[in-house]
């Protein structure tokens, strides 16, 4: 069969499936299911990204602090702090353990400082470590500060290099 390209919104009521054919014997296999409830049962992580966008739950840390693994976990910390903040992230084995992290794993974090009246910066901690990148140009890939006001959004990503270990560098 030959691909189809559309312009504009694919819809179906049943859903949608992606399938593969056997070359030797014919068989139809279903690597996934596209619908109200959406399965994949043949899946390799081979250069696959997740990538979640929607935070329903955040955290606030609006003073000097060590952050706690299910704080990180929600990928977006809010502070509206009127004095210099430094959040410390938690070590890479709580962390880790909070993710169910393996090497591999990947996860990327948003401080919103608009709200906060001063800098936040941020610190690693144990088995956490900046990224190359980040040592190299601690200008922008290893800025840990977060402005306060209007300029005050970060994104950094946070890479397990193993289950208790991730390196850390900011994206945005």
């Amino acid at each position: 069969m030959a691909n189809t390209t559309f312009n504009g919104p694919v819809r179906s009521v049943n859903g949608f499936q992606d399938i593969s054919i056997s070359a030797t014997t014919g068989a139809v296999t279903v690597d996934a299911t596209f619908g109200a409830t959406t399965s994949v049962t043949n899946l390799t992580t081979t250069n696959l990204v997740f990538t979640d966008q929607n935070h329903p739950t955040t955290a606030a840390i609006n003073a000097t602090a060590t952050a706690t693994a299910a704080q990180v976990a929600t990928g977006y910390i809010t502070s509206t702090s009127a004095a210099t903040t430094t959040i410390t992230l938690p070590t890479g084995t709580l962390l880790g353990t909070a993710l169910g992290a393996t090497r591999g794993t990947v996860m990327d974090l948003y401080v919103d400082n608009t709200a906060g009246a001063s800098v936040v910066t941020i610190a690693v901690a144990t088995n956490g470590i900046l990224s190359s990148a980040a040592a190299d140009t601690p200008g922008s890939f290893g800025d840990l500060t977060i402005a306060a006001g209007a300029t005050g959004l970060a994104c950094f990503r946070i890479m397990f290099s193993s289950a208790t270990a991730y390196v850390f560098s900011r994206t945005a």
